[in-house]
This record gives structure tokens, sequence and C-alpha cells, in this order.
């Protein structure tokens, strides 16, 4: 079943996965999950796929790599806050 989540909602969709876990496995059980960026959206399974890593021990170790494959505009404008200095 495809699915889109938000990027504060990505740790969600890796908890449901078996740990550890393969590089391949991980794209093939991601794939159909559509990443809500602040701008735009990414495959999830692509974004793995990217990955020079061949397994993942834990859901800390996957939505690691993830936030660092994606793009720099992933998470809003870079140098940027939400807060008030």
């Amino acid at each position: 079943m495809a699915q889109a989540v938000k990027l504060n909602a990505l740790e969600t969709v890796l908890e449901e996965l078996d740990y550890p876990i393969s590089q391949t496995a991980a794209v093939d059980q991601c794939d159909d999950v559509t990443l809500i960026l602040a701008e735009g959206e990414v495959n999830l399974g692509d974004i793995i796929a990217d990955s020079n890593g061949d397994s993942f021990e834990s859901v800390d170790d996957l939505e690691t790599e993830v936030f660092n494959l994606l793009p720099r505009n992933a998470v809003g404008e870079p140098y940027q806050s939400e807060g008030e200095g």
C-alpha cells in the first residue's frame, strides 16, 4: 500500500522494518513510501538505494543515513530558523 508521510514522521515508517536489514530489503520495503519534504517529495526507496551501506543495524542507523542523503533543502531554507533569535 503506497503511502505519503511527512519527513518528521519518517521514524514511524522505519520502525515497521525488521532490523538488522539489508540495503536491498530496505529499498524494496520502502519503495512505495513518498516522503513529503519542505520543498517537494522524494521516494524513500530511491533515497535508500543511493546509500553506500550494505545493511542497517537499527532505526537510528537507517534514519541517520536517510537524513544524510536528502537534498539540502529537504527541511526548508538553509540557515533559516523557525524561532526568534
